[in-house]
């Protein structure tokens, strides 16, 4: 798993438009860092209510599975610009805890990122929302009926 002076660089990897994948990050520093890493607190935020998790496995993990949730959501919706954006977000915690996945091509998108997603939910015992698909199958695509 990354260390958070590691985490610090991911910045440099940012692939998301909104920063959606860095902003995840921001749970496990305080306030005070936010800037290294390309945040600001907005105006009228109490900053002493801001909580910072402790940087473990398991809360990493806890964050990963909220957002393989979301990302199944966005992707069974057939929300091509969220699924991408949560693709990112997904490939995001696989650097963080230097896993393999991380890697996964992007040319494998296929179906609004289930196959990663699946790959994932597998590997880290979390709810596979396709059962035994693969996530590529036509059946997940979008159908404009045309």
């Amino acid at each position: 798993m990354k260390t958070l002076k590691q985490i610090k660089t991911y910045k440099s990897k940012c692939e998301t438009l909104d920063s959606r994948d860095i902003s995840r990050l921001l749970h496990f520093f305080p306030p005070s860092e936010w800037k290294e890493m390309g945040f600001e607190i907005r105006e009228g935020v109490d900053i002493p209510e801001i909580k910072t998790l402790e940087y473990s496995r398991e809360n990493v993990l806890e964050k990963l599975k909220a957002d393989l949730d979301f990302a199944f959501d966005k992707a069974l919706g057939q929300r091509g610009i969220s699924s991408s954006l949560m693709f990112e977000v997904i490939k995001m915690w696989m650097w963080v805890l230097d896993d393999e996945l991380q890697n996964f091509p992007d040319d494998n998108y296929a179906q609004y990122g289930l196959p990663l997603f699946k790959a994932v939910a597998v590997k880290y015992n979390l709810e596979n929302r396709i059962g035994e698909d693969n996530g590529d199958e036509s059946a997940y695509s979008c159908d404009y009926g045309y």
